[in-house]
């Protein structure tokens, strides 16, 4: 999130360094007194938190969850990246999603283990080379996003991960205006969908060689 600070009224005002996304989910975390909602959450990020919304979705996936836990992280997932290929301006989730909360004490957690992760990425970020002008790269991204949302919600055992990560690169990649991050996140993409597809490929001949065994 782009958000700036102001010098002391005695001294002359200027720019500091946008806060990064990470310093956002600690405060956050710092924060939170009581239930923490997703509707929270969103409203925190400010009106236009799509590329947040990606990263912290996709982010929490790359954590080590309980079985089943994919699937209910990435509907919202799915939710947010196809608010932004329809060209949306404000980020919705609908109630039944917005209002599901986590205790003070699980969201602390949850946050402790995604910011020191985050951050360590933001240090390699910077706005360089971004290929598309205005709004065009929340699109181009959210396409992205959206079908690697679809792929995090299957139940496929160890094929969650990359397109997660994928998720993770191209929001910060738009967060942060970064070409070089756009790029490695699309060919992480690519060796997300190769993954995918030798995952099926293999059930398939198994399967085949099952069913000619048994006949």
């Amino acid at each position: 999130m782009k958000t700036f600070e102001e010098e002391p009224a005695d001294s002359a005002p200027r720019l500091r360094r946008p806060r990064r996304l990470s310093e956002v989910f600690a405060q956050l975390a710092r924060d939170a007194d009581g239930p923490v909602t997703l509707d929270y959450i969103c409203k925190a990020l400010g009106t236009r938190a799509f590329a947040p919304m990606l990263v912290l979705f996709a982010g929490l996936n790359l954590l080590p969850l309980p079985p089943g836990s994919s699937a209910v992280l990435g509907l919202p997932l799915i939710i947010v990246a196809a608010q932004m290929v329809s060209g949306k301006r404000r980020t919705w989730l609908p109630d039944l999603i917005a209002r599901r909360s986590l205790s003070a004490d699980q969201f602390r957690n949850l946050m402790g283990s995604l910011v020191p992760r985050l951050a360590r990425m933001e240090k390699l970020i910077k706005p360089r080379y971004w290929p598309f002008w205005r709004r065009q790269g929340e699109r181009v991204v959210g396409g992205i996003a959206l079908f690697m949302a679809i792929v995090v919600t299957l139940p496929i055992p160890g094929g969650n991960w990359l397109p997660a990560f994928c998720t993770t690169l191209l929001g910060l990649s738009l967060l942060e205006r970064d070409g070089i991050l756009f790029a490695l996140g699309s060919l992480v993409g690519v060796v997300a969908m190769a993954v995918i597809v030798g995952i099926f490929t293999a059930a398939g001949f198994a399967g085949h060689a099952i069913w000619t065994w048994i006949m």
